[in-house]
Order: C-alpha cells, then structure tokens, then sequence
C-alpha cells in the first residue's frame, strides 16, 4: 500500500508529536516512572478538554440551547469515564514499584491546577484551592477567576429562568463569588421541573450524572491512592488517601440532590 508521505507529515506536524512525545522525561531508571508520568499528563488533557467542554455547555445553557446541551454534557460523562480508566492503569503499579521513584517527584495530583479550576467551574468557592499557588502565577490567576465567574449551576439556573420557571430572584442574581447555599425555594422550582418531566428535567439528571461522575471519579483516586501509598502522606504534602475520601461524598449541586427526599 503506498503511504502518501505529505500526509504522514500533515498528522505529525498537526498534532506536534515530536514535541507530545517528548516531554515524558523520567527522573529515574524505573521501568514504572513512564506509566506514573504518561497517566498523569493525559489526566491534564482531559482535564484541559472538560474545561472547555463546560464552557461551551455554559454558552449553550445561556441560549436556552437544550439539545446541545444535553450533548455536552454527554461527552462529559464519556471522558470522565475516560478518567476513571485511567486510574485502572495506575493500579497496576504496586507499593514498592512506586516507591522505587517517589522520592524524585516534585508533587502529585493534588497540586494540579487545571482540577482545581474545574472544580471552580462547576461551583467549588473555596480560597484555600488558589492560595497554595504563587502570587502573580497564571495557575492562580485562572482559578481565582473561575471562582469569580456563574458556575455551571448558576448557568443551569439562568437557563431554567429562560425556560419559564420561577427561579428565585436571590438565587439568579447572588454573588457568585460566594459558595451557593442550599435554598428550600429553589428546590420547589426543580421538583416542578421534574414533575413537568420536560426536556429540563433531563437536562437535571444528566447533571446529577456528572455530579455522581465526579464523586465516583474520586472514590476511584481516593482507592487508588490508598493502594498504593495506604495510609502515609501525599507525595504533594496532603494527608493522602485520607484527604482524598473527604473530597468523595461533597456534592457540586446539592440542590438536585435534596430534592429526591421531596419528589
């Protein structure tokens, strides 16, 4: 079969593989530092790709845009599922093989950026996750404005008030620079959305899918973590697996949960 060499080059050149694929620059001769660099690095990605997934689906949600919406969202959970994957590959890695290159890395999981500011998009107010970046640095400068900016809730809310539905005035129009608390008013609202049992009510379960996604996601870091370090601290000075479980059950949208002690 002839390969056409042009496109070979196109593929290459438009993916930048040569750059790709070389920044996995182990620390050690470890056979199992390539796997612990590669898995982490493709986290990154996917991380870089939800970011501008709930973007898009922010955008969508504000023009009232349900089907693309419920597509976005769709793909969402597909990469989450990704991630979790992901940690199957880490779980092949045993206690002593990893501490054969622990002690050369320069941080964890724990200290990424893009996670954090994630976090911030889907609605996590919490100060503490930019203040242990420097001053100045555009890690925190990209947290710290996506903690200042609607979060995904806050655009699904806007897209409910565009719907018809009476979204309480003080919700649409809080601080979003502050934690949302649970409201007993808005809560009404969103069991009506479920008894109409329209196109948002759908869109209200695939987000309670994407808040489960992300709870299981990190249950599976927090097993994971636990596997292989057990119970010592985190390589980027957290309590390790015990910080981890007490991120597990902290819902996004608390809201859409307590409304299935009503409905």
């Amino acid at each position: 079969m002839r390969t056409d060499s042009s496109a070979v080059m196109a593929y290459s050149s438009y993916l930048a593989l040569d750059e790709l694929l070389s920044v996995q620059q182990p620390h050690t001769d470890g056979h199992d530092e390539m796997l612990f660099i590669v898995v982490h690095q493709v986290h990154e990605l996917w991380f870089k790709q939800l970011l501008h997934e709930f973007g898009h689906l922010q955008r969508k949600l504000a023009d009232g845009d349900s089907g693309q919406a419920l597509r976005t969202l769709h793909r969402s959970l597909v990469i989450l599922k990704v991630l979790g994957t992901q940690v199957d590959a880490m779980e092949t890695m045993t206690p002593s093989q990893f501490d054969g290159f622990r002690d050369t890395l320069g941080g964890s999981g724990f200290q990424s950026a893009q996670f954090r500011e994630v976090e911030a998009v889907l609605g996590l107010r919490d100060p503490a996750a930019f203040q242990r970046y420097p001053e100045g640095g555009a890690e925190r400068a990209r947290i710290e404005a996506a903690m200042t900016r609607p979060s995904v809730f806050d655009s699904f809310l806007a897209y409910l008030a565009f719907n018809g539905y009476q979204v309480p005035h003080e919700v649409l129009r809080r601080d979003v620079s502050s934690p949302a608390a649970p409201s007993a008013d808005l809560q009404r609202v969103v069991r009506q959305v479920y008894y109409d049992d329209g196109v948002p009510a759908h869109i209200c379960e695939r987000l309670v899918d994407l808040d489960e996604g992300f709870q299981q996601w990190r249950y599976r870091h927090a097993k994971m973590a636990e596997r292989i370090i057990g119970a010592k601290t985190g390589t980027g000075g957290s309590s390790g697996a015990a910080y981890l479980r007490s991120t597990v059950f902290t819902p996004m949208f608390p809201d859409l949960w307590a409304v299935r002690n009503a409905v």
